[in-house]
């Protein structure tokens, strides 16, 4: 695993203090340079050769969506935005998802001394797995077009429950874009800012041919509707029934994850119900675990193909579990859910 070696861009002096102060404190990540501008930014990349770049949204002149779109044309590498959530400012980074960031980080305003502390190991993080993803390589999923009825796609019943965190947005507009009107009851967690989540639902409901909404507790899994679940104060776990019903419930993170991806597969394993799980691009080792529940229970397991993922972490440690039964880029990923969840 690489280190990362880091350009903060921000026209804004204290933020670029802070930004410094903040990723200097973790482990294997190192500040290279600073910028106030794109044009300061444009020569410190070429001088100093960082393998991640974080960008403000809002500078003077060139905006940092105007010059992610630049870097990600003519010299493609790991951004990661940062910007305050606001309603704005959800909207521009769903655009710079589009665009090929690897990830969008609120900045910390007003934050409290924990909530500092917290936001330090976070951003660490993310940006040691964006030094370490595949930007560069991966395919781009811009505006695919929803699914059609497939003739007369009949979904069997069978549930499709997915994992995704870093490069999820993407991951996940790629594979709606192949579920028609009918498709299998599924159910998604997905480790994103809140507010994120929000807007990418509304988005993706308002372009897939399924229905697309937030996980709520005691909603029916039922053919036609897509549940994604982000919220993290509370996991999502299945509970059988005819038809099966998704349940929130409050407990503590499962090794650091909340929702729990393998909390998710785990409760449909266990409540022995007929599923296919999938891993998608995302950081760290959760859901390997729980799709090994799955697979020991007889479900078809899947994680995207580790050399397109945005972020391989996650999917690798699914298939270095021994629980994945195949690993598949996007649209073969899609197609094998859809065949393994049609009637007969």
């Amino acid at each position: 695993m690489h280190d990362a070696r880091v350009l903060v861009v921000d026209d804004s002096a204290a933020m670029r203090a802070l930004f410094c102060d903040v990723l200097e404190q973790s482990k294997n990540v190192r500040v290279v340079g600073t910028a106030a501008s794109a044009a300061e930014a444009r020569e410190q990349i070429a001088q100093l050769m960082p393998n991640v770049v974080t960008l403000d949204v809002e500078m003077p002149g060139m905006s940092g969506i105007e010059f992610l779109e630049e870097i990600m044309t003519t010299n493609p590498m790991p951004v990661v935005m940062l910007s305050a959530l606001t309603q704005s400012g959800t909207e521009t980074s769903l655009k710079a998802f589009e665009l090929g960031a690897v990830e969008c980080f609120p900045k910390p305003l007003k934050a409290t001394p924990e909530q500092f502390a917290k936001t330090v190991g976070k951003l660490g993080k993310i940006v040691i797995a964006a030094a370490n993803s595949n930007v560069r390589d991966r395919p781009r999923h811009r505006g695919a077009k929803p699914a059609e009825e497939q003739g007369g796609y009949r979904a069997s019943g069978k549930i499709a429950a997915f994992s995704t965190s870093m490069g999820g947005v993407d991951a996940l507009t790629a594979v709606l874009s192949h579920y028609p009107k009918a498709c299998p009851p599924t159910v998604i967690v997905l480790q994103t800012e809140p507010a994120l989540a929000e807007m990418f639902i509304a988005r993706a409901d308002r372009d897939s041919a399924c229905n697309v909404k937030a996980a709520v507790d005691g909603a029916e899994l039922v053919a036609g509707i897509v549940h994604i679940a982000f919220d993290p104060a509370r996991h999502v776990i299945v509970e059988p029934g005819t038809p099966p019903r998704i349940r929130l419930v409050e407990r503590d993170p499962v090794e650091g994850f909340r929702p729990s991806a393998t909390l998710l597969f785990g409760s449909i394993g266990r409540g022995g119900m007929p599923a296919i799980g999938a891993v998608l691009t995302g950081m760290g080792e959760d859901g390997a675990k729980g799709l090994r529940l799955l697979q020991a229970a007889g479900c078809r397991t899947l994680a995207q193909d580790r050399a397109s993922a945005t972020v391989p972490q996650a999917p690798a440690a699914a298939v270095e579990a021994g629980a994945v039964d195949a690993e598949l880029r996007l649209e073969d990923l899609a197609a094998d859910v859809l065949a393994n969840c049609a009637q007969d």
